[in-house]
């Protein structure tokens, strides 16, 4: 191969792998001396050197100003030259990789689904491949191989042999990176995304903010009918998506993450950075969410923990709060409004806030608050015995529902509790009220009248049609009914006979 031809095949591999031409050339440079070095069994490589010529690609090697023909090294040289050759364009090509994919982490990047491994997405994006763990994939989402997949560049890795590239389509910046796409008053930052939220798969909560008065913040995220957030509800297989008005106010902020509840008071304790929200008894649930999401997320949202209460539990807190303080010659009613105005709403604020605190709040001496605390840390206790007992009624009350419920059921099918005779529905169906005595064979046997077993097995000759023995027998209501009930079973409901009344 002369000279000429191995520079453009450098070329090639410098445009294909992304690796500048020069450092090519200076490993091919390292691997002669390698080689040379092998050939000559020498252990200090400064004794060789080797220049590429850049134009014509002419190769000359020298050993201490003594120039050395390419001829001379043999075949086990040759291979040695190869081998280092083929780890250093790997080197390269690594970290070329890694400078190029390490400026782009944050960014939304489009790729192939390729395999599953270990639960983890392998994703080609460009000439790398990226992996997607299982905690950064949206959970129940599946992807076949060759389908295209909209993800996040998470993290670029230098694992030594290769360059691990993390991404992901669970990471709250993910929503923020298809919101810059979709809404271009985001990517201009007209519309700023001030917080967000996110349980991936089920919900996310975003708070938006315009800077120009002439442009709505969350009209323009919704898009006309819903356009623009139904590309993004899309992209992210039915995600819920919960578009609010950020506020620097507190109380508004949080009023506004638990939409669509409706909000009658807010208490703010900063000292705890507890928010108690009031919510009227019909609207709990609402303002909970299911499996306590809605609350969870506004939590986050606003960077407040967010307590729901109805207005029977605010002020029976409050009460037993002011009781028990004011049982105290020194704590008047200013002091315990004092608290309440700086959300301080129950026994438990009162012990937790501290002893510092409520000496600069209520500006009592240090001996009378140590007394107040023990009063407050024994009433605590007692309110948390109740609530505990309060808590045990309730599922105590819940068993006994679903037990009813169950009985109900039981009862509707016939196995339950027996009704008063007359009071049955199903009696007319039944041919007989649902009270009478029955009889129950096993699984899959038919039910067959007394009378009728003691005649076969008496050898009375032919079976006996269970409704004219039904009339014979002497055992008229067990036998009647069963006879009935027989028919009944299966699946037979014919017109009364008036010449067997």
């Amino acid at each position: 191969m002369n000279g000429v031809e191995m520079l453009r095949l450098l070329d090639g591999i410098a445009r294909d792998r992304n690796v500048e031409k020069e450092i090519l050339i200076q490993d091919l440079e390292q691997a002669l001396v390698s080689a040379a070095r092998k050939h000559f069994n020498a252990v200090d490589t400064e004794d060789f050197s080797c220049e590429i010529d850049r134009f014509n690609g002419t190769i000359t090697i020298w050993r201490e100003q003594e120039e050395i023909p390419l001829e001379e090294l043999g075949r086990i040289p040759a291979q040695t030259a190869k081998q280092v050759m083929i780890q250093r364009f790997r080197e390269d090509e690594r970290a070329a990789i890694f400078d190029e994919y390490i400026d782009r982490v944050g960014e939304l990047s489009t790729g192939v689904a390729q395999r599953y491994e270990g639960g983890a997405l392998v994703v080609q994006i460009g000439r790398a491949e990226g992996f997607m763990p299982r905690s950064e994939q949206i959970p129940g989402e599946q992807h076949q191989p060759g389908e295209r997949v909209r993800c996040l560049i998470l993290d670029v890795r230098d694992a030594g042999n290769q360059v691990k590239i993390v991404l992901s389509r669970a990471d709250p910046e993910f929503i923020r990176r298809l919101f810059e796409v979709e809404v271009p008053e985001v990517n201009e930052r007209i519309i700023e995304i001030k917080a967000m939220a996110r349980e991936a798969g089920h919900r996310t909560k975003i708070a938006v903010q315009s800077i120009d008065s002439k442009v709505d913040a969350v009209g323009a995220c919704v898009g006309v009918r819903g356009s623009r957030i139904k590309n993004i509800v899309d992209e992210l297989g039915g995600e819920k998506i919960d578009i609010v008005r950020w506020n620097e106010s507190s109380q508004i902020l949080i009023q506004n993450a638990l939409k669509p509840a409706e909000v009658v008071e807010i208490s703010l304790c900063f000292e705890l950075g507890r928010a108690t929200v009031v919510v009227n008894e019909d609207q709990l649930s609402l303002a909970i969410g299911k499996k306590g999401q809605n609350v969870r997320l506004a939590a986050r949202l606003t960077n407040w923990d967010v307590d729901i209460l109805t207005p029977q539990e605010f002020t029976k807190s409050m009460d037993t709060m002011v009781q028990t303080l004011t049982q105290m010659d020194f704590v008047d009613e200013a002091m315990t409004d004092k608290l309440a105005a700086l959300g301080v709403i129950s026994v438990f604020d009162v012990e937790e806030v501290g002893q510092a605190y409520l000496e600069e709040t209520l500006g009592l001496p240090e001996d009378q608050i140590g007394q107040l605390l023990e009063v407050v840390s024994s009433q605590a206790k007692i309110v948390q015995e109740q609530q505990a007992k309060e808590k045990e009624e309730q599922e105590r009350q819940k068993r006994e529902a679903q037990e009813m419920a169950a009985k109900g059921i039981d009862d509707l099918l016939g196995g339950g509790a027996l009704a008063p005779e007359g009071d049955d529905p199903l009696a007319d169906v039944l041919g007989g009220a649902a009270n009478e005595p029955r009889e129950y064979g096993e699984a899959g046997e038919d039910l067959v009248p007394e009378a009728e077993v003691a005649a076969e097995e008496a050898g009375d000759g032919e079976p006996v049609d269970p409704g004219v023995q039904a009339e014979e027998s002497d055992d008229e209501d067990g036998s009647e009914f069963v006879a009935e009930h027989t028919e009944s079973d299966a699946g037979f409901v014919g017109e009364p006979d008036d010449s067997k009344a």
